[in-house]
């Protein structure tokens, strides 16, 4: 279905026209917003297609078949062949024309009109009813057990005498006895546990395997900047797009196919790896094969590790490519080498990674990369059934000021198709305009499609989970409900694992418990992993996904939230602004400057035998701007309070890059020569430590409080 309106601008005509007609064909309209149905618009299409068409001269089809420029060179092109013929006797190179536009949009017309003359009702994706099966809600009466059961109110009491029940047809039946009772009339019982339709995201959806089909994997191409992931696009596009297609690229939408061997690939083209993790935050796994593309004669970097990290932690096969073969400095060993020790080992080497060389610049190697990818999807058996209605995830959304919202949609189940009522994030539209990668009009799309739509209500955002519908009824319904469950919650991205609840979730079944590891030095890093490892509590484990040296990035939190992963921190110190973040993510983050704590507080956690917790209230923090030094106190530190207040005597830490480097307390505040007890933000004091001098300017202190939590 869709509005006069909408079908006029699709039909590139007045709406008078379309009106006009309606009236021929005694369909009735009177104005834009009245809908036309499916079968409406096959006849208008029919009518419209069938109408003769005005004739005109030679000059005019010309000019409608081509722009003013193109009919210029063609007059002046005659011109040459007149004279061609009485001075030269070459042949002419023949120009290549523009592609017939007017065409096109036939085509498109001609296709939605099969479309719809042929369109089957696909499957819906809520859960099919058995009728053999009854489903038992809770509170059921006997009158409505009855009619469930197909059978009338008063055999059933009849019934339910025989065993000695006596009810009214209003009074509550139990499960047991509702159970005894299906089974005399060759029923099964089971207690109502429908899937909520309105919270499609959790949504479990069971395919009959013969309709599975075979659909192309999924790439997501990640490593350090200036390695040639950008290149490394370019050139697998420029290689494998479909002969002819490449020119009509004119429109970026985040994804894109390429076709090798006769089988399809597409690639997702996230802006960076926080992108990549932020989509699995939300749920969205849409990736099948991870590429990390490093440099050949740089080798790995910081953002090559952080790949490898948000690759492991996504759970899918990873293929690395080892670009820029063609430099004089390329050494695919070391690359090999490095990667290696972050637990990627070549295939080569005994490993189960596959590495391939390739170099963007010169196309070497793509095909074989290409063929690596297919080999790995075909061992993964994707599949998917296009018979249903298309559920999947967006990849990207604008708002267009001509057409309003544009979303970039990747199809991971069923075919979307032209005219569909879907509901995109808590919004809610038809498919209006259906385009694929090419930015082409197609009329559906199948699984692993990417495809740009327009119609929709508002602009989502990427992760976004999306699911078409038979009716629009049913569509605007879940997308109001989605819509009031998106106003009572302030944020929307999952919650990582709290040490509180790890005791219940081991309970509940968790195996794994997920570590996000930072600490001051590689030694400490090391130390804390290796004792990590050995703590054993039955039926669970500890796996670290990330470890590194440095304070605690937003990177580690976003990955944490993706992982439901905790967060511990050792001898470091996140700034207040990443301490934000990571309340506003749901991310526990501990911090500790003593190994065996660490051990023990996770040991506890994981036995349900947690300590009185204390909170750290920051009081204040003061740079240090220049440093006395006096034999008998030792060193003083001149210091500007930022912010808050610091106090003598209270707990204060030393903190250097973003790495704490001494944890004791105040020991003595001066102002103006006098001893104060405290002194607030935005004056000079001199501070000293308690048992430390080894200070240095612009290090900051951090004054600080501790506070028990009442669980």
């Amino acid at each position: 279905m869709m509005s006069v309106l909408e079908y006029a601008q699709d039909m590139n005509k007045s709406v008078e026209e379309i009106i006009k007609m309606c009236g021929k064909l005694g369909i009735d309209v009177k104005n834009e917003d009245d809908m036309l149905s499916d079968d409406y618009i096959v006849e208008l299409d029919n009518a419209f297609s069938n109408e003769p068409e005005e004739e005109s001269t030679v000059d005019e089809e010309i000019i409608k078949k081509m722009d003013e420029d193109d009919y210029y060179d063609e007059a002046i092109d005659t011109l040459i062949d007149k004279k061609d013929t009485v001075y030269n006797s070459e042949p002419k190179p023949v120009k290549q024309k523009k592609k017939n536009k007017k065409n096109d949009k036939k085509d498109i017309k001609k296709a939605k009109k099969e479309m719809y003359k042929n369109k089957e009702k696909l499957v819906s994706n809520e859960t099919e009813s058995n009728s053999n099966i009854i489903l038992y809600k809770e509170g059921m009466t006997i009158k409505e057990f009855a009619k469930e059961l197909s059978v009338s109110v008063t055999d059933l009491i009849k019934k339910l005498m025989t065993l000695g029940i006596m009810a009214s047809m209003n009074a509550s039946i139990s499960f047991d006895d509702a159970s005894v009772i299906a089974l005399e009339y060759n029923k099964e019982l089971k207690r109502e546990e429908t899937q909520d339709i309105a919270n499609f995201e959790k949504f479990e959806v069971t395919d009959d395997p013969k309709d599975l089909e075979e659909r192309p994997p999924v790439v997501t191409i990640m490593g350090h900047v200036d390695h040639g992931k950008t290149s490394l696009l370019d050139a697998i596009r420029q290689s494998h797009v479909i002969e002819g297609e490449f020119g009509g690229i004119t429109q970026h939408i985040g994804a894109y196919q390429v076709s090798y061997n006769g089988k399809k690939i597409t690639f997702i083209d996230t802006p960076g790896h926080a992108a990549f993790t932020e989509m699995r935050a939300r749920g969205a796994s849409i990736t099948d094969i991870v590429i990390i593309i490093v440099a050949a004669d740089d080798g790995v970097m910081p953002q090559t590790i952080e790949a490898i990290d948000h690759a492991k932690a996504a759970k899918v096969p990873i293929i690395v490519a080892i670009n820029k073969m063609d430099k004089p400095g390329a050494d695919p060993d070391r690359v090999m080498r490095e990667m290696s020790e972050h637990g990627l080992t070549p295939d080569s080497w005994g490993g189960d990674t596959l590495f391939v060389p390739i170099s963007a610049k010169t196309h070497e190697g793509i095909d074989k990369l290409l063929e690596n990818l297919l080999f790995i999807a075909e061992m993964q058996e994707l599949k998917a059934n296009p018979k249903r209605y298309a559920m999947g995830t967006v990849i990207e959304s604008k708002l267009d000021k001509n057409v309003g919202s544009v979303v970039t949609l990747l199809v991971q189940n069923g075919t979307l198709r032209l005219g569909d009522p879907v509901v995109i994030g808590e919004y809610f539209g038809k498919v209006r305009t259906l385009k694929n990668d090419l930015g082409e009009e197609v009329v559906e799309a199948l699984p692993s499609s990417p495809v740009s739509v327009t119609g929709i209500s508002g602009v989502p955002t990427a992760g976004d989970k999306f699911m078409a519908f038979e009716s629009e009824k049913q569509a605007h319904s879940v997308a109001e409900q989605r819509s009031e469950v998106a106003k009572l919650k302030s944020n929307t991205l999952a919650s990582a694992i709290s040490l509180d609840d790890l005791f219940g979730k081991i309970s509940e079944g968790l195996k794994e418990i997920n570590i996000v590891l930072k600490a001051d030095v590689k030694g400490s890093e090391e130390a804390v992993k290796n004792t990590l490892s050995k703590i054993d509590v039955e039926g669970c484990k500890l796996n670290v996904i990330r470890s590194g040296v440095g304070t605690i990035t937003e990177s580690d939190i976003v990955l944490a939230n993706a992982s439901s992963a905790i967060i511990i921190g050792f001898n470091v110190r996140p700034s207040a602004k990443i301490l934000d973040i990571a309340k506003e993510y749901g991310v526990d983050v501990r911090l500790h400057n003593i190994i065996y704590k660490v051990v023990e507080e996770m040991e506890a956690a994981m036995k349900g035998m947690l300590d009185p917790e204390y909170e750290e209230k920051t009081i204040g923090s003061a740079e240090i701007r220049k440093i006395y030094k006096f034999s008998k106190t030792g060193n003083i530190a001149g210091c500007y309070v930022l912010d808050g207040i610091v106090k003598m005597g209270a707990k204060a830490r030393v903190i250097r890059d973003g790495v704490v480097i001494y944890d004791g307390a105040i020991n003595t505040i001066q102002r103006e020569k006098n001893q104060a007890k405290e002194v607030k933000a935005g004056f000079e004091c001199g501070i000293t430590l308690e048992n430390y001098g080894d200070i240095k300017e612009k290090d900051i202190i951090e004054a600080y409080e501790l506070v028990e939590i009442k669980r």
